[in-house]
């Protein structure tokens, strides 16, 4: 289909315009209109999304459904997606209708509300589709306003402290962002991502100030974009304006920020940092590798003394995002298919848990731990549902969760392991916190007076839950879905950075002799 990528990724905008200009009124009917028109403009965008999947060829490694205009000043508007992007549409298009269901007892600003979800994922898609230096960084930087005011308006009673600290953070950390870009596009004259894949950047040695940088140029923007991705993600130590984001955002903010914004920091460095600067990758991984390893292991203790719940699931997020980096930088098959599949995984996992606190913030107003027990005698069907999802964040073989993991340990020990045996401790400190967690929340004697007339899920929420767990079991026992569309375009990745370093290391070796 043609322009099917700009249908998909405008196709959000649109109903945001629609909303903007043709409803009016605040009472119980319009706000009533604006849910449904954000929910039936998420629904259509999964659904067109689904032709961009049949349609995709996992065995052609290049990027397929290209679009291609002139823009402005020789930059294009280009869009494209590969067996990598793809399914982070897709995971963008599968989450947004739940999204918007969840967040139906909403009665403030309701209008405002749905425009702001829906630009969110137009932003989110344009990120994931970009191939233009320049469209791709207008999209990264869009998407922290949605965001920003999601927090600010609808948010906690600290909602502007937690939105200002998210907005600086991530703004500040793409600023370097923005400078290597502009600095890749006087080197290679182009902002075509397509033609900067190609293109090699000097990686020998330069002296800045009397300062010997190690890996050039390579070294230099490698570090720019890790300075935006780390936070994004965000890895240790940048990680503290995400508890304060998560615990101020209403739960709808929550979910999206936890399962899909996240992963645009993911995402970075398998588009850039890995493809374009290989050299100043591999070596720089060691860095990476031992700052993921602190992160699993640094915020699951944090997460265990945790006394709000987002806050701990908060922490957790960090922690499962260590894997990630762990497994892009491991640089081999098994350990970017790993991490890929980690954040996919994570999407709907993490997701559910903070629809999990919501399911109970509703009715309780506290997501203090404390002021919960015995919910099991009370909500059955809550317990169930968090159970699962509980099991799947420890990595319980069936679940997604463990897929991810697994794969992406599997990886890293080939490189380094001594990261992998600090890593695997994470796995049991996450059985700590997860399992204390969901025991104070659901078992024992329901002796609390405020709970005992608390209620089940009704039928929405259990039809909210049911598609993340008919996946996170899906993809616990068939996790081909995902590996079967990743799997020839990491391999060409990963083939084309080794390609890259052995070229480097025989170049430095006919240099010193």
């Amino acid at each position: 289909m043609e322009n099917l990528l700009s249908i998909i990724t405008f196709t959000p905008a649109v109903g945001a315009l629609i909303l903007a200009i043709f409803l009016r009124g605040n009472d119980e009917a319009a706000q009533r209109n604006a849910k449904w028109l954000a929910l039936v403009t998420t629904s259509a965008t999964f659904i067109v999304s689904l032709f961009l999947l049949a349609g995709f060829e996992p065995t052609d490694t290049g990027f397929q459904f290209v679009e291609n205009r002139t823009w402005i000043m020789g930059m294009h508007y280009k869009l494209g997606v590969d067996g990598i992007s793809v399914l982070f549409v897709m995971l963008t298009t599968f989450l947004m209708p739940i999204t918007i269901a969840s967040c139906w007892d909403v009665k403030h600003r309701v209008k405002d509300y749905m425009i702001a979800f829906l630009l969110l994922e137009t932003t989110m898609l344009g990120v994931f589709v970009a191939l233009d230096l320049v469209l791709f960084y207008l999209f990264f930087e869009a998407s922290l306003v949605p965001m920003f005011l999601i927090i600010g308006i609808w948010g906690g009673k600290d909602r502007i402290y937690a939105a200002f600290k998210f907005f600086l953070y991530t703004f500040l950390g793409s600023v370097l962002m923005l400078i290597a870009m502009i600095t890749m596009y006087v080197e290679a004259g182009t902002t075509d991502i397509v033609a900067l894949l190609r293109h090699e950047f000097s990686a020998g040695p330069v002296t800045i100030l009397g300062w010997q940088i190690v890996g050039g140029m390579q070294t230099l923007l490698w570090f720019a974009f890790f300075a935006s991705f780390a936070v994004k993600m965000p890895m240790w130590p940048v990680h503290t304006w995400l508890p304060d984001a998560h615990v101020q955002a209403p739960t709808a903010g929550s979910v999206v920020l936890a399962a899909i914004l996240l992963k645009m920091g993911g995402y970075g460095f398998l588009r850039f940092s890995l493809p374009m600067f290989p050299v100043a990758s591999d070596l720089w991984a060691p860095l990476v590798l031992w700052m993921s390893a602190i992160a699993i292991v640094y915020t699951s203790l944090v997460a265990m003394i945790q006394e709000d719940m987002k806050k701990l699931i908060a922490y957790s997020s960090v922690a499962h995002m260590g894997f990630v980096t762990m497994g892009i930088f491991a640089a081999n098959q098994q350990g970017v298919d790993g991490a890929i599949f980690q954040m996919i995984s994570h999407g709907f996992i993490s997701g559910a848990l903070f629809l999990c606190v919501g399911v109970v913030y509703d009715r309780m107003h506290t997501r203090d731990i404390e002021a919960y027990g015995g919910l099991v005698n009370r909500m059955p069907a809550y317990a169930l549902v968090f159970m699962l999802f509980t099991m799947a964040n420890v990595g319980l073989p069936g679940t997604s969760g463990f897929v991810g993991e697994f794969l992406t340990l599997m990886g890293v020990f080939q490189v380094n392991t001594w990261v992998a045996l600090v890593a695997c401790t994470g796995v049991i400190f996450s059985a700590c916190y997860a399992l204390w967690l969901y025991r104070r929340v659901v078992w024992g004697d329901l002796i609390k007076e405020s709970l005992k007339t608390i209620t089940d899920m009704n039928r929405r929420e259990k039809a909210i839950f049911a598609p993340l767990i008919v996946m996170t079991l899906l993809l616990g026992v068939y996790p081909s879905l995902v590996t079967d569309i990743i799997g020839p375009t990491v391999g060409v990745l990963v083939d084309d950075v080794q390609t890259a370093v052995a070229a480097a290391e025989a170049a430095l070796h006919v240099a010193t002799n």
